[in-house]
């Protein structure tokens, strides 16, 4: 039977039966998307959750946290590096909770808290250039090749030439987010990673969201094999740079479960309130979702992937105002506000290495997702 036909007679129904029955066509269609990938081994496992208006319809683990050296199932706790999604989980909204607190604006610029980062014609960068990727510093340099641990990292961007005039231009900046985190310690005088614990994760409940995690090994989705290790990584942070920094950085090193970025979702579609708790403004909240860069097209709001006219990940139905992140390792987390939903994707990817398979993986899958909405 046909998608349209499966809909038109799921319609003929009451509103319960038709509910029950999209939800279970939708269920279907998404694990055997998923299934599938799997067997190309695009991916060794994911757990997928879909959310509308407040409920989570779908919630899945399938296939495997790890394929080698031997097979071990996926499970809904299964622990995951999600990269990137450090950025907009831990590094956003410590931030925006600076913001709210009065402690710092967008416009200032980086160099008024780190004033060795003023090298190089860097000293009109702002908290707003670095958050929106159009510093003009370079998108990644390997200061791990170099044995370079924080210091002497932080050292070397300090020291680093733009590679664009600054706001000119979007270019995706790993620099400029471990920057961020400099800048968070410097205005609390607390470590980053004990900051975004006690004002973000902990009233969130967030109890499986760590830097440097200690859980038992059974837990982990295994990522890439590390001539280094002679193993693969498991509990060890993807990103080589995150992880000569000690595991900890504003741009990658945080893990977390489904249920705990669950939670962060629902505190941002919420106006910053979770469960009767102010985490985040609502205004906070909302100048993050706003597109920052009209004049590119690469759509970016204040730490946020906003749609884009082409390329997005979140796939060709989400609307225009839609925001989101991903992260290298195989994780995103998108928004649809039009219509209240939001879809998490969890998954290993590089335990296969760094296929490109994710590009086209991602918006695929949203784009069925967003067909039963």
């Amino acid at each position: 039977m046909t998608f349209g036909k499966a809909i038109h007679l799921i319609k003929r129904k009451s509103n319960h039966d038709q509910s029950k029955e999209v939800y279970l066509l939708m269920k279907e269609k998404v694990l055997e998307f998923l299934h599938k990938e799997i067997a190309l081994e695009h991916i060794p496992g994911a757990v997928v959750q879909v959310a509308h208006r407040g409920e989570v319809l779908l919630r899945e683990a399938v296939g495997n946290r790890m394929v080698y050296p031997e097979k071990a199932p996926m499970q809904m706790d299964t622990v995951f590096d999600i990269a990137s999604l450090t950025k907009v989980v831990a590094t956003l909204p410590a931030v925006l909770k600076l913001l709210d607190d009065g402690a710092i604006r967008l416009d200032d610029q980086v160099a008024h808290f780190l004033p060795e980062f003023s090298q190089q014609g860097k000293e009109n960068i702002t908290l707003r250039h670095v958050l929106t990727h159009t510093s003009g510093l370079p998108a990644h340099q390997p200061f791990h090749k170099e044995g370079l641990t924080t210091n002497a990292i932080l050292e070397r961007i300090y020291r680093t030439e733009l590679v664009a005039p600054v706001g000119h231009s979007v270019i995706y900046s790993d620099l400029g987010f471990i920057i961020l985190y400099q800048v968070i310690e410097a205005v609390t005088g607390e470590s980053f990673a004990a900051y975004v614990h006690a004002q973000i994760f902990a009233p969130l409940g967030m109890v499986d969201t760590v830097f440097r995690p200690s859980f038992s090994q059974d837990r982990y989705a295994t990522t890439e094999y590390s001539e280094q290790l002679g193993d693969y990584k498991r509990g060890i942070v993807h990103d080589e740079n995150a992880e000569s920094m000690g595991g900890i950085s504003g741009h990658a090193g945080l893990f977390s479960t489904i249920e705990d970025v669950h939670r962060f979702a629902r505190m941002i579609e919420t106006d910053g309130m979770y469960q009767g708790k102010q985490i985040l403004s609502s205004s906070a909240r909302r100048v993050a979702r706003v597109n920052q860069t009209d004049f590119s097209n690469e759509s970016r709001g204040i730490g946020w992937m906003i749609k884009s006219p082409t390329h997005a990940s979140c796939g060709d139905f989400f609307s225009k105002n839609s925001y989101g992140h991903t992260g290298f390792t195989g994780t995103s987390l998108w928004f649809d506000p039009d219509i209240q939903l939001h879809i998490i994707l969890l998954t290993n990817r590089v335990h296969f290495g760094r296929h490109p398979h994710m590009i086209r993986l991602r918006p695929r899958l949203h784009n069925l997702i967003r067909t039963y909405f």
